[in-house]
C-alpha cells in the first residue's frame, strides 16, 4: 500500500506537463483509470509520459497521427474521458 502511494505521487509529478490542458488530461486518467488499469494500459501510459509535450499536444488535438496503435487508443480514451468529465 505504501509503495502504491509513493508510485502514485511519483506519477502525479510526472503528469505535471507545464501545459494546463495536458495536466488535466493526464491527471484525469491517473485519478480515474490508473487504479483499475491493466499492466498493459499502465505501460502505455508510462510510454506516453516519456513523450515530448509538443508531440502529445498535437496527438491529443488530432493535429498529428500517433506512431503507435496502443498510444493512439490511449490518447483517444483520454480524450473521451475528458469529454465525459466536461459533460458531467
Amino acid at each position: 500500500m505504501v509503495d502504491d502511494a509513493i508510485e502514485l505521487k511519483r506519477l502525479r509529478w510526472r503528469c505535471r506537463r507545464g501545459m494546463r490542458e495536458l495536466d488535466v488530461l493526464f491527471n484525469a486518467w491517473l485519478d480515474r483509470v490508473w487504479p483499475t488499469a491493466s499492466e498493459a494500459e499502465r505501460a502505455v501510459f508510462l510510454q506516453l509520459l516519456d513523450c515530448e509535450d509538443d508531440k502529445v499536444w498535437r496527438w491529443c488535438m488530432g493535429y498529428e497521427d500517433l506512431p503507435d496503435g496502443a498510444l493512439g487508443a490511449l490518447v483517444e480514451r483520454m480524450r473521451q474521458l475528458q469529454s465525459d468529465i466536461v459533460r458531467g
